[in-house]
């Protein structure tokens, strides 16, 4: 290993234990303070959001290694338009974007692997990044389709670059919503302060276990500030109700915060930080040809604005950017209908 990625390395791994150490810290003071901040809400029935028939109806695809669960609105002799959720999220997440696109697509809504009713390999290695893409790409066809809209939001817009990137032929329409393309990602973490300030999450969920008790504790108190804190939280007061908050407490009462972050370890890992990431590798590539949008809050609390200007680098085709100023990182649904507006213009422009 050279020098450099020996520095690095101790820096990640210190880092980890520090803020490792000060979120353990805050966890006992918080179980010392309320016993029962251990203890999970029964939660049998899903809140009625997540009942709404209006959303779609769900299925089920088998792909050669996982089950994928899916939620769609729209005929099937429609174009697919292919929605792909981030970290901490589920289908749900799009549901503002499943009632709205209906009347010209198919839409689509995807658990990805690890995420929700779909399959959960054990393992961090099974998160890798190739393999998220290959879902997708099998997801496209057994569904019965050669091309598609695709749309995603933070780890599903990192699968959305790679895909793009990968199988061209498979994307008409490339949207990408508070995303950049993984290396572009690690080359500004690598050169930007900001950037690195606003990463420490990534460095804590290096440690195994301890992310996962902290975000569950106190009736998941930690996942509802990520959707509502002053940080990372909605900045429209329509953005996301209490039965919005109450369906991913839902989700996560059922299943585990082990496989979403998983995607992190894989990605982020000591290795992939400290290898350096030179500006030709970034650019080295069969390009992203397809016509492309990207829509990028300004108030997000985990990526810098900058990364959507470095993601456009990418782009040999056309590209677009729209900002939205007072919007957070959860964008599809902090600004539902400005978001949903950029991409009708997108699509009928094109």
């Amino acid at each position: 290993m050279s020098l450099r990625g020996v520095i690095v390395r101790a820096v990640v791994l210190t880092l980890g234990c520090l803020y490792g150490l000060v979120a353990a810290v805050k966890l006992l003071v918080r179980i010392v303070r309320r016993p029962d901040a251990l203890v999970k809400k029964d939660r049998t029935t899903p809140p009625g959001c997540l009942l709404d028939g209006n959303l779609g109806q769900h299925g089920y695809v088998y792909l050669e290694k996982i089950r994928m669960h899916y939620v769609s609105n729209g005929a099937q002799n429609k174009p697919l338009m292919l929605l792909l959720h981030g970290f901490p999220e589920f289908w749900y997440s799009w549901r503002n974007q499943l009632k709205d696109f209906n009347d010209e697509y198919r839409v689509v809504a995807v658990d990805l692997r690890g995420y929700g009713e779909t399959d959960k390999p054990p393992g961090i290695a099974s998160y890798a990044l190739p393999l998220l893409v290959e879902d997708v790409r099998q997801f496209i066809t057994v569904l019965g389709y050669k091309r598609c809209v695709l749309v995603g939001h933070d780890w599903g817009g990192a699968i959305s670059w790679a895909l793009a990137d990968r199988y061209p032929e498979l994307v008409s329409h490339l949207v990408v919503l508070n995303c950049p393309d993984i290396r572009s990602f690690q080359r500004h973490l690598q050169s930007s302060f900001s950037q690195f300030k606003r990463s420490w999450y990534m460095f804590l969920f290096q440690l195994p276990w301890l992310p996962e008790w902290m975000l569950q504790v106190s009736d998941f108190r930690y996942l509802e500030a990520m959707f509502r804190g002053r940080t990372m939280g909605v900045k429209c007061d329509r953005g996301l109700t209490d039965q919005d908050i109450e369906a991913y407490k839902y989700n996560y009462t059922r299943y585990s915060f082990t496989e979403p972050i998983n995607y992190i370890r894989a990605g982020f890992s000591v290795s992939s930080l400290s290898r350096k990431v030179k500006s030709e590798e970034v650019t080295r590539s069969k390009g992203i040809t397809m016509p492309t949008l990207i829509v990028w809050g300004e108030d997000d609390g985990a990526l810098d604005k900058a990364l959507a200007a470095m993601a456009s680098q990418r782009c040999k085709g056309k590209v677009t950017i729209k900002y939205i100023e007072n919007c957070s990182h959860w964008v599809q649904m902090d600004r539902p209908d400005l978001v949903n507006r950029y991409i009708r213009q997108f699509l009928s422009g094109c």
